[in-house]
């Protein structure tokens, strides 16, 4: 019965050590927002920007402007919607080079307040969660190979560590 418990043991190591291999490896993106340095703007089509871009939680907007001018606010929908810059959220501003973390899945709302909403500063982020991905697909070739070896090897431990000889 010892004999059992140890391979049981054994066998939930590896499955453990298997599922490591299929870890999400997706490093946070940093989103210029508007697509260059200095694109917090008016004057700069933030929602078709915005369309062609994915965000997954952990990645980071940043809001190149001059600080003297612009502001960055985060608002939430209506106040989005009718630019609307007073009890907003959060003020992003801070140099003019500055940076938000999306933390999570959801839809943020941002704009520039003195009037600069009215001249389309302002961008929506509909933000998901980051898609679980097999770190197998993502390594190219020669380490596709690679890690198969290393999968069949642990499988072959595993058949060893379970089947009594």
């Amino acid at each position: 019965m010892e004999g059992l418990k140890s391979r049981v043991r054994r066998l939930m190591i590896l499955m453990v050590m298997i599922r490591m291999l299929h870890v999400d490896c997706r490093q946070p993106v940093l989103h210029k927002v508007g697509g260059g340095r200095f694109t917090w703007a008016p004057n700069i089509n933030f929602t078709e920007w915005s369309s062609q871009e994915n965000f997954y939680v952990g990645d980071w907007l940043y809001f190149g402007f001059d600080k003297y001018i612009y502001n960055v606010l985060e608002v939430n929908k209506t106040s989005y919607d009718n630019c609307i810059d007073k009890d907003f959220i959060y003020n992003v501003t801070r140099g003019g080079r500055d940076v938000y973390n999306l933390t999570e899945a959801n839809t943020y709302f941002f704009l520039s307040g003195r009037g600069y909403c009215f001249e389309g500063m302002k961008v929506a982020v509909q933000v998901q969660e980051v898609p679980p991905e097999p770190l197998l697909l993502n390594l190219g070739f020669r380490s596709y190979v690679y890690i198969h070896a290393i999968l069949l090897a642990t499988l072959a431990t595993a058949c060893a560590c379970i089947l009594p000889f």
